[in-house]
């Protein structure tokens, strides 16, 4: 790896001014903790905006400003005030912020928030493209800059791209609301590694690029053309040892040195040892439900009153996004529940919950963190949730219990919590009691294996891991342009092929010559097709054979009059070259009424599917059904018909959306052998792109020229990424 660039929406530095001087001080957050060692380390850029809209402020202070970030690494990208408003207050929190949070009914759309989102990820993606250098890497992160990956890729194919979203990726039923869905779709898969803190956020991406792109998708590889994808989860750690090693200093602290905060929490429990702080930390947003985390404290309070004067709700609300009116609204109504628990269950010496609305210095925060016997932590929707992290890094003594709700990202790695639904007040009344009354041999067990896991996945090892991954995706793809037919190999293949005089070449046909489409019948060869194929033919040195799974009538009307040897079926019927068709092999069909009521139910049951019968095989089409579906279908009828045709000789071939039954022991592999019985030629070459073609490749000597359509892994020496560039290759042979 030359450089690894960092690209993110907030530079790592807040600007303050102190006697009209610009200050740089340093982010605390966790993305700057975690990336600060991976740029400098790789000897790259930060790039991103300062927090400063660039028409605000006098010229030569914003050069000062450029100067000071650039001895920091940062290569500042400049936003007007407007582009600001627009596009991160517009379309990133108004729009995709609640869609991503699923709650649609906050969800702005208008058409100017997209173009500002739009021409502000091009600003970014032109400042990106004037810094970065050949196979240089490149980290974008989160929702305000999913267009920058492919507007980077688009003018530099050979940076190594990556991509993390830090919230939440919708269902499929909630991202097609957004009417730029396959826009920003087209942005992240311009990034080579695109990462996720769980595997169900990433489960709902691949399943939106399947449904909007019908890309063929092989685990978590996205195959596009001449491009493999990879989509992965990577739980975002903290630093673990901050956290604990700020805990022990607070813990030795003299007491005259401690603070304000931290001596308001000892008086607490001097007054009674046994009372009990529950804490709760958020910023004040409505992904996070704070209005039910109240409420279900009040429950609490109501149906166990021996707790009264003996429990707290310490609520921390960190103030955001003041100006917009659903936030207004949200900090009312948790004002309004504040002040009525306080008012039926509080008197002059208990105040059933301290609320702050202010946020506070990472010292005051671990004190909240080590101090509070319970931490109540219950989004709606919250892509990981780095406080339960903290909480648990805090606890040095190993006790302490997390409620969590299971919307939260990080209850993947936190199945010891007690895990609730935040929706479910009822539950969470419960989950307190349980919490408050745990045994503190359970709370230690549960609190040293969630410590343990942790601890090993801090922010470095994400970060290292995320890297490793994308190195990893550029050595994939590095593999695939080593067999990719670049022009000096065309070149070196024409002129093996100008040397030989008995040349024999097979050609499958559907996604080889001719590229898919939903109905089979409407892909027949077009006039630069049917050009090329006369051209190769009209070399009395060439035998060409179109090899393929379709029936006999098909292919034999498509190709009436040409020059060409037909074999189909995979190998059942075979036709030479203005000849009369003739069977490979002995075959039977009796076995199809059998398989067919099966294939039948399927049609039945899945919607866009339909069956082709040929003389000796059955297939089931799903290339026009829903795509998950069709997928599901489709493995399902593979387990049923494995079953049905245990004690048969039949074959069950997937092909490209197809599933189909035929008689065992036929495939291209026997059948172009047995063409080539009374043959001798001296140049051998096959084309195919799907897995009923490897049987062909591996047949043939090892001197054959054997071409794989498309990326995915194959036993022919070389591969060509889509029908055009077969057709371009088939051209510049025939033109030799």
């Amino acid at each position: 790896m030359k450089k690894l660039h960092i690209v993110s929406n907030r530079l790592p530095f807040s600007i303050d001014f102190n006697d009209n001087d610009p200050v740089l001080t340093p982010s605390v957050g966790g993305l700057a903790t975690g990336m600060n060692s991976v740029y400098k380390d790789f000897n790259g850029s930060w790039i991103g905006w300062s927090g400063i809209a660039s028409d605000t402020i006098e010229e030569s202070k914003l050069k000062t400003i450029d100067t000071m970030l650039q001895k920091e690494g940062c290569v500042p990208v400049h936003l007007s005030a407007t582009e600001i408003e627009e596009f991160y207050e517009g379309f990133c929190n108004n729009t995709i912020w609640p869609l991503f949070h699923y709650f649609a009914q906050y969800v702005d759309f208008h058409p100017e928030y997209w173009e500002s989102y739009v021409a502000v990820n091009q600003i970014f993606a032109d400042k990106i493209l004037e810094i970065v250098e050949d196979d240089d890497y490149l980290w974008v992160h989160d929702y305000q800059l999913m267009l920058v990956p492919q507007m980077v890729k688009s003018k530099r194919p050979d940076i190594t791209i990556g991509f993390f979203l830090h919230i939440p990726f919708p269902s499929y039923e909630i991202f097609r609301i957004l009417p730029w869905r396959k826009q920003l779709l087209n942005g992240l898969l311009g990034a080579d590694l695109i990462g996720f803190h769980t595997y169900d956020y990433e489960r709902h991406f691949l399943s939106s690029v399947r449904r909007l792109f019908g890309y063929e998708i092989d685990f978590n590889e996205i195959h596009i053309n001449e491009r493999i994808l990879l989509a992965d989860a990577f739980p975002m750690g903290i630093d673990y040892k901050k956290f604990a090693d700020e805990t022990r200093r607070i813990h030795n602290t003299p007491v005259k040195d401690r603070s304000e905060i931290h001596l308001e929490l000892e008086k607490y429990f001097l007054m009674d040892p046994e009372r009990k702080l529950i804490l709760s930390i958020d910023r004040l947003d409505y992904s996070k439900g704070i209005p039910n985390r109240l409420r279900a404290f009040e429950r609490f309070l109501e149906s166990n009153p021996e707790y009264l004067g003996k429990v707290t709700l310490i609520m921390l609300a960190v103030p955001s996004r003041n100006n917009v009116i659903h936030y207004q609204r949200l900090k009312r109504q948790v004002e309004e529940l504040v002040g009525s628990i306080n008012g039926l269950y509080g008197n002059i010496n208990y105040t059933p919950v301290w609320y702050f609305y202010r946020s506070m210095p990472f010292q005051n925060l671990v004190e909240l963190y080590s101090m509070c016997d319970v931490a109540l932590i219950t989004p709606v929707r919250d892509g990981m949730n780095l406080v339960a992290k903290e909480y648990v890094a805090s606890r040095i003594h190993q006790n302490g219990v997390i409620i969590l709700s299971e919307m939260a990202g990080v209850v993947k790695e936190m199945g010891e919590a007690i895990v609730i639904n935040p929706n479910d007040e009822k539950e969470v009344e419960e989950a307190i009691l349980q919490a408050l009354e745990m045994e503190p041999e359970e709370q230690k067990t549960r609190m040293i294996s969630i410590q343990e896991r942790l601890q090993r996945y801090n922010v470095f090892k994400w970060a290292r891991d995320f890297v490793d991954m994308l190195q990893r995706v550029n050595r994939m793809q590095k593999d695939f342009l080593a067999k990719k037919i670049t022009p000096q190999l065309s070149n070196d293949i024409i002129a093996r092929y100008k040397k030989t005089t008995n040349r024999a070449i097979f050609l499958d046909y559907d996604g080889t010559l001719m590229g898919f489409k939903n109905n089979p019948q409407e892909v027949q060869p077009d006039a630069e097709l049917n050009q090329i194929i006369d051209d190769l033919t009209a070399n009395p040195h060439n035998s060409i054979t179109i090899i393929s799974g379709r029936d006999k009538e098909t292919l034999g009307r498509w190709f009436e009059g040409k020059n060409v040897n037909l074999i189909c079926e995979h190998g059942v019927w075979l036709r030479r070259a203005k000849g009369e068709w003739q069977m490979l092999t002995n075959t039977s069909n009796s076995w199809m009424p059998m398989i067919r009521p099966i294939l039948e139910s399927y049609v039945d049951r899945t919607p866009g599917t339909f069956i082709e019968e040929k003389n000796y095989s059955l297939v089931w089409h799903f290339r026009r059904a829903e795509a998950e579906l069709g997928e599901l279908r489709a493995k399902e009828l593979r387990n049923e018909l494995t079953e049905m045709i245990a004690n048969h000789n039949l074959e069950i071939m997937e092909g490209n959306k197809v599933i189909e039954v035929k008689t065992g022991g036929i495939d291209k592999g026997s059948a172009a052998n047995n063409f080539l019985k009374n043959m001798t030629p001296d140049f051998i070459m096959a084309i195919g792109d799907d897995w009923t073609d490897e049987y062909l490749f591996s047949a043939l000597p090892e001197s054959a020229v054997t071409v794989k359509v498309g990326i995915k892994h194959t036993n022919a020496i070389y591969k060509v990424e889509t029908v055009e560039a077969v057709r371009k290759f088939l051209r510049n042979i025939a033109n030799a």
